[in-house]
């Protein structure tokens, strides 16, 4: 077996194979789920300093805010007859507002001085509990979606050479829930938990289909509901994104005409739509967290195929 570079490893948070529909996830949206400090101050100021380094002369780089990952709960299973439910908790990872100037080469300052830091082994805890692991990391929660196209073929982004992370590298179509679609820009006490709980949820699914029409040009009237699949944790740098899997009812000859006028076609080289195996070769260079994503679509599949089920839709 072929040695998996470390950028491409991987450790699966949750697999949801049989699809979860928007009524199936709930988020708990609190400042409790945001990061704890490190206990030692000298790491601690190590954020600054690194958030300084990376933004000296880059006048493309924001500090900007995004979901914290917290943790997550799921309830019920295959050996009941109760629908699973996920329960994610979520934080904040900083409190400034993003400039109205949104560039694509985005980062957190906490980001870039906890899990982009050459440091960022030390701000994690020896603990096999992941939310205890990585209490003192930034942990944005990205998203990505693996989209199937009519003929059953996959689509797959090259990232742009000038992108923050993993250039050059393959990935699913994704980005980020964003708290300012919601009305986020700091947590405040006082208002109503649950409609903001509500709130967050759908961004969730609203933010992947958004993401998609930005960076594939595929209309969303084209693209099925979502359906979350899991969430999967890069090794190096403890990355999380959520993953989910969408349908596309375009064909895969369709695709690349659509991508030439994609917003956000900026932030990848080439799109490619492309069989199983041939997205299997392509897995060692993907980042760790998307080769997950595929690894959670594999296991969608094995279960659609013990259970004789058809294909995942969503209504």
């Amino acid at each position: 077996m072929a040695k998996i570079a470390e950028g491409s490893r991987y450790k699966l948070l949750l697999s949801c194979p049989s699809g979860l529909s928007l009524s199936q996830v709930s988020v708990d949206f609190s400042k409790s789920h945001d990061r704890i400090q490190h206990p030692d101050h000298d790491l601690e100021d190590s954020i600054a300093q690194a958030w300084e380094q990376r933004s000296q002369g880059n006048s493309s780089l924001f500090n900007g805010q995004k979901f914290r990952f917290g943790s997550i709960c799921l309830d019920g299973d295959a050996g009941t007859n109760e629908l699973p439910h996920v329960y994610l908790r979520l934080g904040l990872t900083d409190y400034r507002i993003r400039p109205s100037l949104v560039s694509w080469t985005w980062f957190s300052r906490t980001f870039v001085g906890t899990n982009l830091s050459s440091q960022w082994e030390k701000f994690l805890v020896t603990s096999q509990d992941d939310c205890v692991r990585c209490r003192h990391t930034s942990s944005p929660l990205g998203n990505a979606a693996v989209i199937e196209t009519s003929d059953q073929k996959i689509i797959v982004l090259r990232r742009s050479d000038n992108v923050g992370e993993f250039p050059g590298h393959y990935v699913f179509p994704g980005g980020h829930p964003e708290p300012m679609s919601v009305g986020i820009d700091s947590h405040q006490l006082g208002k109503d938990g649950d409609v903001l709980n509500k709130k967050v949820t759908r961004e969730m699914f609203d933010s992947i289909t958004r993401e998609i029409v930005e960076e594939t040009g595929i209309p969303a009237s084209s693209l099925s509901t979502p359906l979350f699949i899991g969430i999967s944790r890069r090794e190096l740098n403890v990355r999380p994104a959520m993953f989910f899997f969408i349908k596309c009812n375009h064909h895969s000859d369709d695709i690349p005409g659509l991508y030439s006028s994609a917003e956000d076609g900026f932030e990848s080289t080439q799109l490619h739509t492309v069989s199983m195996e041939e997205l299997k070769t392509m897995t060692s260079r993907m980042p760790g967290c998307h080769h997950g994503g595929f690894a959670l679509y594999e296991l969608m599949l094995q279960r659609l195929k013990s259970t004789n089920e058809t294909p995942l839709t969503s209504t």
